[in-house]
């Protein structure tokens, strides 16, 4: 409202401004039309009753006198020129010994006769004035031109501009007035408006995709406050009920991916076990020499894929339920390099600036994160002539940062979106479930895990974790 007071007051006055202009422009124009008649025709009866004969040569003679007395009752002064511009006689007698004004310009002659109406108005501006100058021909009583008459006209705008500036006094001051009342009715309104707007903002922002939500009762609103009241509280209706549905829907699909991997996983040791045991019927021979070393291969085999499902059944519920937090203080520096003793690999380095830094953690979590990150760089550099892996630890201000460099085959950009998420997988071995669970120990520590690689040049994945307990409420 304030806005649009403005705009209109700076348009009106632009506006005003303009028109006044035009019409000053018009006004004078007219009135230099008007002079000009009114010279021509006391010109026009001078030339009549005349003795002389109505020539160029004698309009000196003829209006020796009489061009004084045209100026006196015309009040203007004019002068005459003969055709090829030399000045005859000017009523202003001093005018005459102005020798700039003595002959015209080529540019008003040539103009002056090449203009349809026989008129030229040339224009100028003086000391901030508008000038303006007209030129026509004096004719005979035969309509041919013996002279050109000329009359200077200087505009005098002193009235309009006062009346001007009156009128734009007058405006400001209405327009104040208008600007002072917007101001309070918008503050009104406005305020009227943003309490039950302030009402709706709060609680959106307080709108949980996950969790209840309430509705919004304000009383007697208007109408347009009423309908967005009302749409809100039938969007939280529905949040709800998508909310239960999404919950329900991601917890079966969940259960169904779950029991999908698990089956794929588990049928990987039993065809070879179906196998053996049928290839065992086929063959058993209790009077075979080799029964015994038979035998002893068969368990073996067996042995050897039970194993294999009951790893895959200790990855699976070590992933589905995390133990119980032990925190504790603990020196990191020192819990790292404990993780790192149970791998016997040669290229396997440890660096730390410090000897001690100390944060609170779970001991077991973070040997946990620590040796699936170096199982996961060890699986990366079998193909690499000098591999080389580096761990390192550091203090960042709150944080300790925990980095895992290799230099081995690298991720490439189209796995770089699923490498935490579980069962994925690059290996022909494995479940996936490694990275995922790394994740899931840092996130629940408010902390961030990342990384960096390059095909054919290796990666560095980086921990942060808070030195102060911050662990989510689970």
């Amino acid at each position: 409202m304030i806005l649009l007071v403005l705009i209109a007051s700076v348009l009106i006055a632009g506006i005003t401004v303009y028109q006044y202009h035009e019409q000053n422009r018009d006004y004078h124009d007219e009135r230099l039309e008007r002079k000009e008649d009114q010279i021509k025709q006391s010109i026009n009866y001078t030339l009549k009753k005349t003795t002389y004969p109505p020539t160029t040569e004698n309009l000196g003679l003829i209006f020796k006198d009489e061009i004084y007395e045209i100026a006196d009752v015309q009040n203007v002064n004019f002068n005459i020129y003969d055709l090829e511009g030399e000045l005859i006689k000017s009523s202003r007698p001093k005018f005459e010994s102005d020798s700039i004004s003595n002959c015209l310009d080529a540019e008003v002659l040539n103009n002056l006769a090449e203009s349809p109406k026989n008129r030229y108005v040339e224009e100028n501006s003086a000391a901030g004035d508008r000038y303006q100058a007209s030129y026509t021909y004096i004719t005979d009583s035969k309509f041919k031109p013996i002279g050109i008459l000329n009359l200077p006209y200087f505009e005098d705008n002193t009235f309009n501009d006062m009346e001007l500036r009156e009128f734009l006094m007058r405006l400001g001051g209405v327009y104040f007035v208008m600007l002072l009342l917007a101001i309070g009715l918008a503050y009104v309104i406005s305020k009227y408006i943003t309490r039950s707007l302030q009402t709706i903002s709060d609680m959106l922002s307080k709108t949980d995709l996950t969790g209840r939500n309430e509705k919004i009762f304000i009383s007697e609103p208007v109408e347009e406050i009423e309908k967005l009241v009302a749409s809100y509280n039938s969007m939280i209706d529905e949040l709800q009920q998508s909310a239960v549905k999404l919950a329900r829907s991601e917890r079966e699909q969940a259960w169904r991916e779950m029991a999908k991997q698990v089956a794929h996983e588990i049928k990987n040791p039993l065809t070879p076990m179906r196998l053996s045991v049928q290839s065992f019927v086929r063959k058993f021979d209790p009077n075979d020499p080799d029964i015994e070393k038979k035998v002893a291969e068969y368990s073996d085999t067996l042995i050897q894929q039970i194993d294999t499902m009951s790893s895959i059944a200790s990855a699976f519920s070590n992933f589905a339920k995390m133990p119980a937090q032990q925190n504790e203080t603990l020196n990191v520096v020192k819990i790292v390099r404990l993780a790192l003793d149970i791998f016997n690999e040669d290229y396997i380095h440890f660096i730390s600036d410090e000897e001690e830094i100390i944060a609170k953690l779970d001991r077991t979590q973070l040997i946990r994160v620590v040796t699936n990150l170096v199982k996961n760089a060890i699986q990366a550099v079998p193909e690499v002539a000098s591999p080389r892996i580096l761990v390192s630890v550091a203090s960042e201000g709150n944080y300790v940062k925990i980095a895992v460099a290799d230099n081995g085959v690298g991720i490439a950009d189209d796995y770089t979106e699923k490498i935490f998420e579980p069962k994925f997988t690059t290996k022909s071995s494995g479940m996936g479930l490694g990275l995922g669970m790394v994740k899931n120990i840092v996130e629940t520590y408010h902390g961030t895990i990342d990384f960096t690689s390059q095909e054919g040049k290796g990666t560095v994945f980086t921990v942060r974790f808070p030195k102060e307990n911050m662990m989510k409420a689970v």
